[in-house]
């Protein structure tokens, strides 16, 4: 009985190793890809440094979110391609290309580990020149 309990056990065990969830810069990226700033505003830290071609600051969690999704909208995202990920000192990085049809940006993402969880903490989008 105790051999039959203790297959059972890893057996649920390996299903629910299987299923863990996606990787948290691979979401970042899911989300850029897609240009949306909904899925991508879950990852956001409670203050975020955003830099956009024409402005730059800290902002609180809801507006960073609304400033992503008014750059998405207003650019209209067509993919984003990843050109390197790295991690620095206990924080991942990710630069990459954001195409819109208004052009494409640089973009940079820095995410770092806090408890159990990653937090968006920096997203820069240069103009690609």
């Amino acid at each position: 009985m105790k051999s039959i309990l203790g297959l059972a056990v890893l057996s649920l065990s390996l299903v629910l190793v299987s299923f863990r969830p996606l990787y948290t810069l691979d979401e970042i990226t899911y989300a850029m890809r897609a240009g949306n700033a909904g899925q991508l505003g879950q990852f956001l830290d409670n203050r975020v440094d955003i830099c956009l071609p024409d402005k730059s600051d800290t902002y609180s969690k809801i507006q960073a979110e609304m400033i992503i999704r008014d750059f998405f909208s207003t650019n209209g995202v067509r993919n984003f391609l990843v050109k390197r990920k790295g991690t620095n000192g206990g924080s991942e990085f990710c630069v990459g290309v954001l195409q819109t049809r208004n052009g494409d940006y640089r973009t940079t993402i820095f995410i770092k580990q806090k408890g159990d969880k990653q937090y968006l903490q920096e997203l820069r989008f240069q103009n690609n020149q």
